[in-house]
């Protein structure tokens, strides 16, 4: 069911853009940006990468409030400033309702997260479980985050949140999305998973050297090589190996 949605679209101010050959803005993803509608529900970001997607996310996240490394609104810790500068160029149309939760999860950063949250105590811990992420796998970490920290009515940015899971996992991840959003939350997700992508009804974009387009899930890349790979393993390893032969 569609529902009022917190983040509606993301735009950018081209005008004030001061050179579109320099990074961030000569992105694929950014350089050819006009406004990013999302839906209320699901969206997801997909394209190769360096196509600048996960640029845009960070940026987005960061333009919604949320820490460049990942966390809630609460956390502002930092190792490194390498975020760009785009998020002071994009404008944000929200809807009429405010989050009640929110958290950008940022796989490749996740790691000075669990360190932030040790470093805070015990307390910052409960929200999560309990136990320190350092403690479990990257993997059960990132299920943990999933599992206890998110809660419903909530706007939840994620970059790659299939780095650390099996297929197994995966699954079980699209599950607790799908219990989040009939909990009133909303997601945008930049991926490479074809099973996350799979989720039903969500709008997703591929990373084009045009620019991001809407697109289906069937003919999104990370379905396509995985699907033709699977159809036929064998033929694959030998188009692929064949030629060092």
């Amino acid at each position: 069911m569609l529902k009022p949605t917190f983040a509606i679209s993301a735009a950018l101010r081209r005008a004030a853009v001061p050179d579109f050959d320099r990074y961030p803005f000569s992105l694929p993803a950014v350089q050819h940006l006009d406004v990013l509608t999302f839906h209320p529900n699901v969206t997801f970001i997909v394209g190769e990468n360096g196509s600048g997607k996960s640029t845009l996310l960070e940026a987005l996240a960061v333009a919604l409030g949320y820490n460049a490394e990942g966390g809630g609104r609460n956390f502002n810790f930092g190792t490194r400033a390498s975020h760009s500068v785009l998020h002071e160029y994009l404008r944000i149309s929200r809807g009429y309702r405010r989050p009640r939760d929110g958290y950008f999860l940022r796989a490749e950063s996740f790691f000075n997260l669990a360190t932030n949250l040790d470093e805070m105590g015990p307390g910052a811990l409960n929200s999560y479980g309990g136990t320190s992420l350092h403690e479990q796998s990257h993997g059960e970490s990132f299920m943990a985050l999933l599992t206890h920290r998110f809660g419903g009515n909530g706007l939840y940015i994620l970059d790659e949140p299939e780095a650390a899971l099996s297929p197994q996992r995966q699954l079980a991840a699209l599950a607790r999305i799908h219990q989040l959003v009939r909990a009133g939350s909303q997601f945008i997700i930049a991926t490479h998973s074809p099973i996350l992508t799979a989720y039903p009804d969500a709008r997703i974009y591929a990373c084009l050297p045009d620019g991001l387009r809407r697109t289906d899930y069937t003919d999104t890349e990370p379905y396509q090589v995985m699907h033709d790979f699977l159809q036929d393993p064998q033929r694959a390893l030998e188009a692929l190996l064949g030629e060092e032969d």
